[in-house]
């Protein structure tokens, strides 16, 4: 795909919109935290040192499905490569801490918090609710398949988070922030219960609230329709009192918008009907190849170059988030928004770590000439 024009016309609003430095500001998000291993799967060993590595989901699915035909036993070699602290407040801490500024989150990090969690951060604050999950990472070229042992964030609510820290030092932790994150749906099926008690019990408490929710449903496979119909109202009502942007990958997104009955052509005009159905503010969708953001008034779409050999996925749409609360604490509006996220991602897959401010400033610089020899579209 390559660029076009409403693209380059966001680009250049985008680097003319961004500041030289970052104010250091004050963010937070809750309240997950997971223990993941990235692992690598072996398609063939030839000695203790060397193996060819299995390069696709395609490779690894069909390794699958051929034992199954076999009416045989699956067995797939993995190593881990090494451990990281993961989870939607993992993954938008790190990226925002090197991105310069000092966020706190609050999740399932261990009693006291893992080490594993601790060494990751130097200017992070880490409230932890308890016992931490593990999931275990296999990556591929063209994607990722996540194993989760993660009962204790199903069982994690409101009721839950205000017995591990009490809700006056809660209120404490949030007031005065600009933006508040908040993931992830799929390993929180309880998150509409959250949704309602910082409504009803710590909004009204706050002096300054945040001026922004964000909101990283993740796969929502793992959830009942039941559960999804269920959890709109309370998104809907949080909305009344604050801003909210959910931000969903195309999965996550056509997902929803068929249980909402909300299906449109264009991935931007399912956004925009996505939008109405959960009454929120605004809804961006990202994939690979493009983002679209839907807000009460616009719609924006951005194309995205995409790598045929990243270094990293798992976590990209986390960075992608991180662009954008970045592009929220800049005061930058529309589709340049969506080229912050798409930078910030796009940096993150190519180089295995988050950029830091200057690097993400150099990569929305060059952001034309990765796409290479490509014409209008």
């Amino acid at each position: 795909m390559g660029i076009d024009t409403e693209t380059r016309e966001y680009i250049d609003a985008c680097r003319q919109a961004l500041p030289p430095s970052l104010a250091n500001r004050k963010v937070v998000f809750g309240f997950d935290g997971v223990i993941d291993r990235i692992r690598t799967a072996v398609a063939t060993r030839f000695d203790p040192d060397e193996y060819e590595r299995m390069n696709t989901l395609e490779e690894f699915g069909t390794r699958i499905v051929d034992a199954a035909s076999l009416d045989t036993s699956c067995s797939i070699e993995w190593f881990c490569e090494r451990k990281r602290a993961g989870g939607h407040t993992a993954h938008l801490g790190r990226a925002m801490e090197r991105l310069g500024h000092r966020p706190t989150i609050i999740g399932t990090y261990g009693t006291p918090p893992r080490e594993t969690f601790t060494r990751e951060y130097e200017k992070t604050k880490l409230i932890s609710l308890g016992s931490v999950p593990v999931t275990d990472a296999v990556e591929f070229d063209d994607g990722k398949v996540l194993l989760s042992d993660t009962r204790r964030l199903a069982k994690l609510d409101w009721e839950h988070i205000c017995s591990a820290v009490e809700l006056n030092s809660l209120a404490a932790s949030i007031d005065r922030t600009e933006l508040l994150g908040l993931g992830y749906w799929a390993t929180i099926p309880k998150m509409p219960s959250i949704w309602e008690g910082l409504r009803r019990d710590l909004w009204p408490r706050l002096r300054d609230p945040p001026n922004r929710v964000l909101i990283d449903p993740a796969d929502l496979r793992r959830l009942s329709s039941e559960t999804l119909i269920q959890g709109v109202e309370p998104l809907s009502a949080l909305d009344d009192v604050v801003p909210v942007t959910v931000s969903a990958n195309r999965a996550e997104a056509l997902l929803l918008a068929n249980e909402l009955d909300a299906d449109a052509d264009s991935l931007v005009d399912v956004a925009a009907v996505l939008r109405d159905r959960l009454g929120v503010s605004e809804i961006v969708v990202h994939t690979v190849s493009e983002s679209v953001l839907a807000t009460v008034d616009d719609r924006h779409r951005v194309v995205i170059p995409r790598i045929s050999e990243p270094e990293i996925t798992t976590s990209a749409g986390d960075h992608f988030n991180a662009g954008l609360a970045i592009a929220e604490l800049a005061d930058i509006d529309g589709g340049a928004r969506l080229v912050v996220g798409s930078a910030v991602a796009g940096w993150f897959v190519r180089n295995g770590h988050p950029p830091t401010y200057d690097e993400l400033l150099g990569f929305v610089d060059r952001y034309e000439e990765l796409f290479g020899r490509s014409t209008l579209s």
